[in-house]
């Protein structure tokens, strides 16, 4: 709509024209990433993924949040857990990883998590999609049974 034909305020869906590129992104979503690139086609290898939450526009844009484990060929002792935030827009991808060993703290597993679904969440922004955060009960880790303390009463 014409800002001339009606004052009041702008027709709810008139194009916004923004001048994106993966610089900005990257900047403003994945400042907090360990690792940070662009790519014309996605990182992720498919065999290593534990959780993938997907949004996807009408145009074919999309923003997706992905979690793998891997090792690398040089320490195959040390398994990585990798957030992977992967951004499509148009051809090119923008992708931040936030990657920790497994055998991190459940602090920085924390923190790594936030971070990258924080990110996720605010991209998808970009393509008009919301996140609704949901709950997840998740079992104790097994561990050795103590043996029983004694005391006197």
């Amino acid at each position: 709509m014409n800002p001339d034909s009606d004052p009041s305020e702008p027709d709810w869906d008139s194009p916004l024209p923004l001048a994106l590129t993966p610089s900005l992104l990257i900047h403003a979503l994945m400042h907090t990433a360990s690792a940070v690139h662009t790519g014309w086609s996605s990182c992720i290898d498919d065999k290593l993924v534990l959780s993938n939450v997907l949004a996807m526009d009408d145009a074919g844009s999309y923003v997706r949040l992905v979690e793998q484990e891997f090792y690398e060929d040089e320490d195959p002792e040390t398994v990585w857990h990798d957030w992977t935030v992967e951004i499509r827009i148009g051809q090119i991808l923008t992708t931040g990883h936030w990657q920790i060993p497994t055998s991190a703290s459940p602090l920085e597993w924390d923190w790594n998590g936030r971070h990258a679904e924080q990110a996720f969440e605010k991209a998808c922004a970009l393509i008009g999609r919301r996140v609704r955060r949901t709950l997840a009960v998740e079992d104790p880790a097994q561990s050795e049974p103590s043996p029983p303390r004694t005391s006197r009463h």
